[in-house]
Parts: structure tokens; sequence; C-alpha cells
């Protein structure tokens, strides 16, 4: 039987099958789940349908409650969350204690937002509103890089504004989703928020069912694409926030240590899995020797090993099949580039990759060209500030990207250029509940966080009366 049960309208259930969870430390199963068959998706999908229109009639400030209520339970399950994040992730506990921090800092955030109606015209012909109603049911699929905190950050908004939800976590980390599934049953009514788990084999009966309103999807950019056409036979509402590769320009007059260790800080974070992570570094050819070695220097300080160890930084990369894909960026860095800091996997278990810096490469390697999602990082040297904007640009994602300089109007100027939803100036992943994010191009569909990701889980309805 498994340890960790899903939540399916109201009640802990055990699902048609267990399924085991590794940890990535050691490439073994620590713990098992209880996994989703097709009838236990679709038994989740008619709790949602039944429990939405109430809960939609429930003041918003109850609503708003419950969301302080699960916020006050993750900090005060916050320690066995974390551990578990890291058993079931690999990241290194400090990692996996801001995440759980920030899963009850969104909820707070949301819990103190509404959408009220807008005047869009008022005089004597005409009194204009437009209103936001709920959706309906609203679907959150979530990635293994941040399984605790992106779920929680899709449930928040999609319960506030009186939807139903339905959270299907990432098979290979489910562990802490089903924690807060436990926490959430004792919160919200039955159907209202449901948790399951699958192995990557429902998401299309959740994505095309029609009684489904919205997806809420994070993950990768071909997968995205997937959702997007499961969801065309019903118009879903959609939000996708996929792949990156975002390009860093470092220009000439850049603070070199200041830059390196953020630099570094961004690209190793989570093993290098994050979407928003920094991916591949322009620097230029006066500046290009002596921040290699800066670079090389500050990674050489990032220890690697399992997350619950003491003073480890990076741990393991998440899952077996992403290791093995690592392991081809890793060869690429070596047969396109030279190495100045790592390159090796770690034998004797788990998926362990040293964090790597690698010079001297280019566009053509796989490395540059592609999303790695790995502790490898590439330093390419330019030489003109506008042939390195096309080259940042020539990319079909466009989720982040960042300009250093010490001239902040110079940088301002280049970040007008760069094709990406954020661009940061001087730092590298910076994100909050407050920031509207979203991706250009391949990199995604649509707005999380603000006002504007708030309003794509609501239906905008405009209400016009005549005065005349």
């Amino acid at each position: 039987m498994a340890e960790h049960k899903m939540l399916i309208d109201g009640a802990l259930a055990d699902g048609a099958q267990a399924l085991d969870v590794i940890n990535p430390a050691t490439g073994s199963p620590f713990t098992t789940v209880a996994r989703a068959n097709e009838d236990d998706m679709l038994r989740a999908i008619a709790a949602a349908k039944k429990a939405q229109p109430a809960w939609a009639a429930t003041p918003l400030a109850d609503r708003q409650a419950a969301l302080v209520k699960l916020a006050d339970a993750i900090d005060a399950n916050a320690v066995d969350l974390a551990r578990t994040l890291v058993m079931e992730q690999g990241k290194p506990l400090e990692q996996a204690q801001a995440e759980t921090a920030y899963a009850a800092i969104f909820l707070r955030h949301f819990a103190q937002q509404s959408l009220e109606p807008e005047t869009v015209q008022e005089d004597e012909g005409y009194h204009i509103q437009a209103h936001y109603r709920p959706l309906g049911v609203v679907a959150g699929i979530t990635p293994w890089n941040f399984p605790l905190l992106i779920g929680c950050y899709k449930l928040a908004p999609a319960v506030l504004l009186g939807n139903s939800f339905i959270w299907k976590a990432a098979p290979t980390t489910p562990v802490t989703a089903l924690m807060i599934a436990n926490l959430a049953k004792d919160i919200f009514p039955a159907g209202v928020v449901n948790v399951l788990v699958d192995k990557n084999d429902l998401g299309a009966v959740l994505t095309a069912h029609p009684d489904v309103a919205k997806i809420s999807f994070t993950g990768s950019t071909p997968t995205g694409r997937k959702v997007m056409e499961a969801a065309a036979s019903s118009l879903k509402r959609l939000t996708l926030e996929l792949g990156g590769n975002d390009a860093g320009i470092v220009l000439p007059d850049a603070d070199i240590a200041k830059t390196a260790q953020r630099a570094v800080g961004s690209a190793f974070n989570n093993a290098g899995q994050v979407c928003i992570a920094l991916k591949r570094l322009y620097v230029h050819r006066s500046i290009y020797e002596e921040m290699c070695e800066a670079i090389a220097r500050e990674a050489a300080e990032y220890a690697l090993g399992d997350g619950l160890e003491q003073g480890t930084r990076v741990g393991p990369v998440q899952n077996a099949q992403q290791f093995e894909k690592a392991k081809t960026y890793l060869a690429a860095a070596h047969a396109d580039g030279r190495i100045i800091a790592g390159g090796q996997v770690r034998e004797g278990g788990g998926y362990f990759i040293e964090p790597t810096v690698v010079r001297d490469i280019a566009e053509g390697s796989r490395l540059v060209d592609e999303e790695q999602f790995a502790p490898i990082l590439p330093v390419i040297a330019y030489d003109d500030p506008a042939d390195v904007i096309a080259r940042a640009n020539a990319s079909e994602y466009g989720l982040g990207g960042s300009v250093w300089s010490e001239d902040i109007d110079k940088a301002l100027a280049v970040a007008a250029q760069i094709e990406s939803g954020t661009v940061w100036i001087n730092h590298h992943t910076h994100f909050g509940p407050h920031i509207p994010f979203g991706g250009a191009k391949q990199s995604g569909l649509g707005v999380e966080f603000g006002k504007e990701g708030l309003t794509e889980f609501a239906q905008r309805s405009v209400v016009s009366v005549s005065r005349q």
C-alpha cells in the first residue's frame, strides 16, 4: 500500500496502484505513493465540477481565509516538507527550505488579492463595467524542478477566484504535492482541491476533458505543444510556462567579481534545473579572460553532494532520464569548448554532474543552442554589441535574459532589444508573486503572477447599461 495518498473529492485515495519515488542522490526508491488510473482522474474531474458552483458562491473573504490556513499549515510542517523535498527532488536543504517558505508566501500574497469590477465607461449614455467570473474547473500540471512552489502558485489564484482545482503532480516528485493534499483536505470543501499522481499517462485525459475549463501548465516546450493540441478540442483557456535558453550579455564595463558571483549563482541554482536560469553567458572579449577566471573560481566553490549533507551547494540532477540527457551536454562541452571548472560525472550512485564551466565555445554546439537544464554553463566571447544581441535573440526561446553593466543607461538600451518576457540588469532569476511573468516566442503563452496573471484564472464579462 502506498505511503502517501492522493486527494479526490475530499478524501484521501489509494489509487489503482503504487508508484516508487526515487531519491536522485542515491538512485534508489525512498517511498511509495498512490498512482491514479483513468477512472480516478475522471472521478476527480467530476468532483471538481460538482464542487465548483458552491465554492464560487462562497464569500471571497472565506476563500482568502482558506489560502491563509493552507499557508499556516505549510509553515507548521515546513521542516518535514523541506526534507522530503530534498529527498524527492535533490536540491540542497537550504534551497528546499526557501521553496517551502516561498510556497507559503505566494499563498499569502494571493490571499490578499481580488478582482473587483472595473468601470470602462461612465457618462450620460452608458454605464459599462468589466466583471471577473470563475472559469470552472482549473487543472494545474506541475514539473519536477520546483514541485511544491509551482503547485501552490497555481492553486492559489485558481481557488481564490472561485474555481475548483485539480493538481497533477510530476511522477518523479509527487510526495510534497501529496503532503499538501493531506493538509488541504481539512481546509477546503470536498472536491474544491484534488491532487493526483500519474506516470505521465493521464495528461491527455485531463487536458482534453470538456469539463476542464483551463490548463495551467509548466514544463518543456514539446510537452506544452501537446497540451495545447489537446486543449484545442474544447478551446480551453491556457497558461503555458515553457522552456528557456536565457542569455546573459556582459558589457565591457561590468563589475567582474559581482557578475561572476551572481551569474554562477543563477546558472547552478537547483543544479541548473530552473526555467529562467542563466544558460549561456556572452562576455565582451576585452574582459573575457578575466571573467572566465572569475567564473571558474566561483564554480569551484560549489560543493556537489546529497542535498541533506551540510555544505552542499549543488545536488544531483533530478531523474535518470534528465541525467542521461545532461551527460550528452557534458560531452558537447568537452567536444566543443575548453572545460575550466568541473566537467565530470560522479560515479557511485545518484545522478551527479559536477558544476561545469566551459569557455571557447560558440553557437553550433548543442550546449549553446539548446536548453541544457543541467549544471553546465557555456561562456561565449563577443566583439560587437549589435552582433551579440542578434546572437542572444537567435533562439526559439524567449523566457528571460540579462544585461550586466555599471552603466545602467547602456544596459537599458541593450535590454530593450532582448526578445524575452523578462530582462534583468545586473542580476538574473529574480521573480515574485507581484511581478508579471511570461515568455516570448516558444517559451510560453499567457502570464503568471501580478494582476495580469490573476485575470487569466477568470472569465472577463462586460456588462453594458444604456442610459438613453
